[in-house]
């Protein structure tokens, strides 16, 4: 009634399955911590923080063993929105850190939370408020820098 199924199917086993390669855990979390410092330090980049972008780099180059691609385009976000970016990518680089113990990783992406909480901290405070009867000056420009 049934005509037997005559191929192999997609989910047998390759027949040399041991040939392919296969990463151990460590090397996949060395990738994804690369990969979440790689992505920070384009959002570092287009914030100007040259200082904490040097940071970000060296990490990167010593898990990738190569120096990263500097970020070269504009995404022309509004700081706070880069800043909050900035800040979730910092909060999972430092989840893969502290997953694979690697505790310069960890503590770089823990200060650059800290300094973009700090930022966007800055950018919703008001200005302080005239004395009745005076006039105030304008305020200075916020400039939105990192922390460090």
């Amino acid at each position: 009634m049934y005509e037997p199924i005559r191929t192999k199917s997609v989910h047998t086993p390759a027949d040399h399955a041991d040939e392919f390669p296969h990463r151990s855990r460590e090397e996949e979390l060395d990738i994804q911590l690369a990969g979440h410092l790689a992505a920070l330090l384009a959002v570092t980049d287009e914030l100007g923080l040259v200082e904490a972008g040097d940071r970000i780099a060296e990490q990167v180059a010593r898990l990738r063993g190569a120096p990263p691609a500097r970020h070269a385009g504009l995404t022309d976000a509004a700081p706070d929105t880069l800043h909050r970016r900035a800040h979730a990518l910092a909060g999972r680089a430092l989840v893969v850190a502290a997953s694979r113990a690697d505790t310069a990783a960890a503590i770089l992406s823990a200060e650059r939370m800290d300094a973009h909480t700090a930022a966007m901290a800055a950018a919703t405070t008001p200005p302080p408020a005239a004395a009745p009867g005076t006039t105030a000056p304008a305020p200075a420009p916020v400039r939105l820098v990192g922390a460090l």
